[in-house]
């Protein structure tokens, strides 16, 4: 359910642009390694492996850090967020690790997969 009213002046704000900021990042990061790639010569295997990389250091953080130690041993949004309490109580983990591990094991190396394809293609 939306809040009616904001945690504290400004946190839509700040919320957004951070959101802007990181897909901008994780945009930055994509055309680098594409770029680099396409500068050094990199094969279908070069690539695929880069962007495997790319992709499991991503979602290991997103896990450790997010996942881990934000929600479940901190409880930092439940601070904030009182009404997601009941969604986290008795978790060892996280709320979604079923779905983490797809991205991490199935997703995101066929991701790469197309992705090292497509480039290798140029």
């Amino acid at each position: 359910m939306p809040r009616d009213k904001e945690l504290f002046y400004g946190a839509r704000v700040i919320g957004w642009t951070l959101m802007v900021f990181s897909f901008l990042m994780i945009l930055g990061v994509g055309v680098i390694s594409i770029w680099d790639g396409f500068r050094s010569g990199f094969t279908f295997w070069q690539f695929f492996v880069r962007f495997v990389f790319i992709f499991s250091v991503y979602k290991i953080y997103d896990m450790v850090c997010f996942d881990y130690f934000l929600l479940m041993k901190y409880k930092f949004f439940q601070f904030y967020f009182p009404e997601v309490e009941s969604v986290y109580a008795n978790r060892k983990y996280g709320y979604n690790i079923k779905s983490q591990l797809l991205k991490l094991f199935v997703i995101f190396p066929a991701a790469s997969a197309l992705a090292a394809w497509i480039c290798s293609i140029f």
